[in-house]
């Protein structure tokens, strides 16, 4: 069964704000989707979308991503979802996740399918995905690649939880320390901060000062965000084309979005070494879609609109938590743009505060928040293996060169 969804009035508040999530592009970030940014009440369900049930295939079907990816999700619970994406509900004889890895696996072709809209939105209709035919194993032999490849998907996605949870502890911990400051507080209310020892405790002043307009802890300083870091924009890389077969992947906006160079663009590898990019730098798009991310999908070249933020004083944590902090504060500035790509310009990042620790602080932090960063960059990078491992598999498992009692053992 093909459903197609929709989009309640936003007008219309009792539609949102509710519990069951709703599936637009910016979600289909992964092959498994658990959740979404965005949440209907019943009534809105009722008045403008479609629930499709836990284990549907999504594909997105009409939107400017379609240039250059088709994102496919498989849903762990029931959702709504919008009228840019169709929901697919394999028939008793047809395995749900074996279907969803036949159109990963077939993407290239689904996406010469994809042709634009008048105003240059991509498209692919539904009449033409409905005439594709199926190369269908036995029920028993869908199950068992379904099995073997969603070991790996598996994985990966437990890795992207364990990052989760390691990321909102290393904001935590920075929000309540460079932010809140809770242990000064509680030191300067006579108290003992609680959860640390005593040698973490005693780093921490008993007292305020203004500094720069600012009340910070005693001995701590006020900086721009610029001056903790610099963030080096990226090229117009149509200038700097390959003229050979090495090239370097360009990363865009979309890239960063995806974390991924796939089907990107081509540029010179003679480019200045610092625009190029390698696993673990943080890039910020400073146009479009802000964002900030921790970037592990190999190495690539610079794109205009993104900035590679990087210190020769301060550490990796510091200024990408002190960037992510001030990140909605830059979105709201680049929402209220009346162009038709909000951003931001230098000078923001200048009006950005940032309070920097007294070295000895600073150092404890590093000690205590690096080592979260870094296990971020190594499951990231983990799990980028095992999608690789998984693409690999695909296609061969699916043909029927390798079967399932091949592969097993290697995983």
């Amino acid at each position: 069964m093909w459903y197609s969804g929709g989009t309640p009035s936003k007008a219309n508040p009792t539609f949102w704000e509710g519990n069951i999530p709703w599936v637009s592009a910016k979600d289909m970030k992964s092959f498994y989707l658990h959740d979404t940014e965005d949440h209907l009440t019943e009534e809105g369900v009722q008045n403008g979308s479609r629930i499709a049930p836990a284990e549907s295939i999504l594909l997105l079907v009409r939107g400017m991503t379609l240039h250059n990816d088709l994102p496919i999700c498989i849903i762990k619970q029931d959702m709504a979802f919008n009228q840019d994406v169709k929901a697919i509900i394999p028939n008793q004889n047809i395995n749900s996740n074996f279907l969803a890895y036949w159109f990963l696996a077939h993407k290239p072709t689904l996406l010469k399918m994809v042709d634009s809209a008048s105003h240059g939105t991509g498209r692919i209709h539904t009449d033409v995905l409905k005439s594709i035919e199926v190369s269908l194993p036995p029920l028993p032999e869908q199950r068992a690649i379904a099995r073997v490849l969603g070991s790996l998907d598996d994985k990966i996605e437990l890795n992207r939880k364990m990052n989760a949870t390691l990321e909102e502890t290393a904001r935590a911990i920075f929000q309540s320390w460079f932010v809140d400051f809770d242990p000064v507080r509680t030191k300067a209310a006579g108290q003992a901060p609680v959860g640390l020892d005593a040698a973490t405790a005693a780093l921490f002043p008993a007292a305020f000062e203004e500094v720069d307009g600012r009340m910070v802890p005693q001995g701590w300083d006020v900086k721009n965000l610029d001056q903790i870091a610099t963030y080096l924009n990226g090229l117009a890389l149509q200038k700097f084309p390959p003229t050979d077969e090495e090239f370097l992947p360009v990363i865009k906006i979309a890239q960063m979005r995806k974390g991924s160079t796939e089907d990107s663009d081509k540029a010179s590898p003679s480019i200045p070494e610092a625009y190029i990019i390698e696993d673990g730098d943080i890039l910020f798009s400073w146009s479009g879609s802000l964002e900030v991310v921790l970037w592990c999908g190999g190495q690539g070249a610079l794109n205009q609109h993104l900035f590679k933020v990087t210190s020769n004083i301060y550490p990796k944590w510091f200024y990408y938590l002190w960037t992510r902090y001030h990140l909605p504060g830059f979105q709201a500035i680049a929402a209220d743009k009346a162009t038709t790509m909000g951003h931001i310009q230098r000078h923001h990042l200048t009006q950005a505060k940032v309070i920097v620790p007294t070295p000895q602080m600073m150092d404890l932090a590093d000690r205590t928040v690096a080592p979260l960063i870094d296990q971020i960059t190594n499951l990231k990078l983990q799990s980028r293996t095992l999608a690789e491992l998984r693409d690999t598999l695909l296609p061969r498992l699916l043909s029927g060169e390798l079967r399932v009692r091949d592969v097993e053992p290697l995983l």
